[in-house]
């Protein structure tokens, strides 16, 4: 057999020395001795003919670059690369998930919210990679604690369409005082659209309106953010919204 046709049919994982095997290597040396690909093939588990789940494991990071763009990849894209099915999706997309989960974890907000780089911080690991507008509504308790994070809106790659009703609905049947409502861009910018504004304002009137005290309306990009609060247009569009109550 020639070089070439060798290296077209590769020696499988389970033909390994044991120390190269992604999973004995893990539980010898630990998590931290393993490569990207070496760490994506445990959860792949198998390869095809021809190809181990390592080589699955680089295509994968070849086609979306890194571990981070994975996050928020529709399935489909994952369906294109051979060896790809259903289970081994849903086991990547969950550790990934887990992952990003993890790091939001470590910017927990605890204790009263004072300043929108803390819940820019515990949102930003959620939905700064999202391909897709996601719309989100920070309920806030009388110390202005935060107490949960609902999902009002996902939308598509443009925009969402989250409805003022319903985030007015939320926050009196959870008893919250106090909101912020949050949504990322897809495209990494952080300048707020025409519509952003123009819905910010109307939030702002309906929250005067039913009593609720609405702190800020932040934008997620590229790891940066954009607070109304802290370009003053809340306070802005309290003023117009005192006026035409």
């Amino acid at each position: 057999m020639s070089d070439k046709e060798i290296s077209k049919y590769p020696v499988s994982i389970r033909q390994w020395s044991e120390d190269d095997r992604p999973r004995e290597k893990l539980l010898k040396f630990g998590e931290h001795a393993l490569s990207n690909a070496e760490l994506l093939a445990i959860l792949i588990r198998t390869g095809t003919p021809g190809r181990s789940a390592v080589d699955i494991g680089r295509e994968l990071l070849h086609k979306f670059k890194s571990l981070r763009s994975m996050s928020g990849v529709d399935v489909s894209e994952f369906k294109k690369i051979n060896g790809l099915k259903n289970a081994k999706i849903a086991q990547i997309k969950a550790a990934v998930e887990l992952g990003r989960r993890m790091l939001s974890e470590e910017r927990v907000l605890d204790g009263p919210v004072n300043r929108s780089s803390d819940v820019a911080g515990y949102l930003m690991p959620l939905m700064r990679d999202l391909k897709k507008e996601r719309f989100v509504l920070l309920l806030l308790d009388r110390r202005n604690v935060f107490s949960d994070v609902i999902d009002i809106d996902y939308g598509t790659v443009d925009k969402a369409n989250p409805y003022i009703r319903d985030i007015i609905q939320t926050a009196i049947r959870y008893n919250a005082p106090s909101i912020i409502v949050a949504h990322n861009h897809p495209s990494g910018s952080i300048t707020p659209s025409s519509d952003d504004k123009s819905f910010t304002k109307s939030l702002v009137l309906a929250c005067r309106a039913t009593g609720i005290s609405f702190f800020d309306h932040i934008i997620i990009g590229d790891n940066r953010y954009f607070s109304f609060a802290d370009e003053g247009l809340i306070e802005e569009y309290e003023i117009v919204a005192v006026r035409e109550l």
